[in-house]
């Protein structure tokens, strides 16, 4: 069996495609499995590290305004429907898997009417256009959080990797706050921008290190490659409360475990791995978009799992004023935590695989 996967960009697309891709070869060890993305995507570094064939075509953005470019989007379309068609000759795929992005709306209008079923997983909760177009015809339609307005949406959940669904975070601590170079018994606050960074996050956080010292609070800060984080620590030298800067961490499975609190964006993927772990978290939508940052933390935030900030509120004064508190708060921590668990489902990843297995060994659409 030969299942094509198609996303990329950025860690919303790349990690559950993956997560799923993991799922399919746990239940079909033989599942001949190749993703697809662009040259510019994250995909170009994390899929051929995980161990998949990767196929590149073009990205056909689609310009946030009117302008010059809008009028190159039939031609680069077109194209890139070319080289997807190449990919899916030589690949012979049974089924194929969207997640939508730059990459997915030229498979779609590949696959259109041929013979290969589609089938799609919109990540967050409000869909992007190409699996808008892609749901129309797509044989299932899979989403990750309820009410997401697409047709025949069926919520399975977004896929993540067991080393998240299944972490015990209690049972890693000591070893988690050992490999990131923290203090085994000072509260953790982790800080998270997603796979880019976020700057605004960065210096509003890395602002109030003082504030977050004075009470024993620990940082971990992962500040991407925007950078930003510039730790503000009072006196003449350095503070013996530990403020830990990388640039991104690839144990995430330890950073959350190493930690009592997030501060993050509302990304699909984040806001999933940190419930999903009983992680309460401070949430800060991303200020652009359709909005679907501010909706993926609803359902969380609703069920007293996390807080939500807009953007333009989360500064320095904020930072300092609320979270040292929230911080070395155990008992509120831990009953946010409780209650952000019980609202993700941690087993999407096998959810999202069977349902391709099963739309791969129906029959043949015509």
């Amino acid at each position: 069996m030969r299942v094509l996967l198609a996303g990329g960009g950025t860690a919303g697309h790349t990690s559950p495609l993956l997560a799923t891709a993991d799922a399919l070869r746990r239940l079909r060890p033989d599942v001949e499995i190749t993703c697809l993305g662009t040259p510019r995507g994250l995909e170009n570094r994390v899929v051929p590290e995980a161990g998949y064939p990767l196929e590149l075509i073009p990205p056909v953005p689609l310009p946030r305004k009117p302008n010059a470019d809008l009028f190159k989007v039939p031609a680069r379309l077109r194209a890139a429907v070319k080289e997807t068609r190449a990919v899916l000759d030589r690949v012979r795929p049974d089924v194929v898997v969207g997640y939508g992005g730059y990459v997915s709306m030229p498979l779609y209008l590949a696959v259109r009417k041929g013979p290969v079923p589609l089938v799609i997983h919109e990540q967050n909760t409000v869909p992007g256009l190409a699996n808008k177009a892609g749901a129309r015809f797509a044989r299932r339609v899979l989403v990750s959080f309820p009410d997401t307005p697409l047709p025949r949406a069926e919520y399975v959940g977004l896929p993540i990797r067991p080393m998240i669904s299944g972490l015990d975070r209690a049972a890693r601590r000591a070893e988690a706050r050992e490999f990131f170079g923290l203090d085994p018994d000072r509260p953790t606050l982790l800080v998270t921008g997603g796979s880019q960074g976020a700057r605004r996050l960065n210096q509003a956080v890395s602002g109030a290190a003082g504030a977050l010292a004075a009470v024993g609070v620990q940082v971990l800060h992962a500040e991407g490659k925007h950078g930003g984080a510039a730790p503000a620590l009072p006196g003449s030298g350095p503070s013996d409360v530990p403020y830990v800067v990388v640039e991104y961490i690839d144990r995430m499975d330890l950073a959350f475990a190493a930690a009592d609190l997030a501060i993050c964006r509302a990304g699909a993927n984040s806001v999933t791995e940190a419930a999903a772990v009983g992680l309460p978290a401070i949430y800060v939508p991303l200020p652009i978009g359709n909005g679907e940052q501010r909706k993926n933390a609803e359902s969380v935030v609703a069920a007293g799992g996390g807080i939500l900030v807009d953007d333009a509120d989360l500064t320095t004064d904020w930072v300092a004023g609320t979270v040292p508190q929230l911080a070395a708060d155990a008992g509120r921590l831990a009953a946010m935590g409780a209650a952000a668990a019980e609202v993700i489902p941690r087993d999407a990843d096998e959810r999202v695989a069977r349902i391709v297995l099963e739309v791969a060994q129906g029959p043949a659409r015509g």
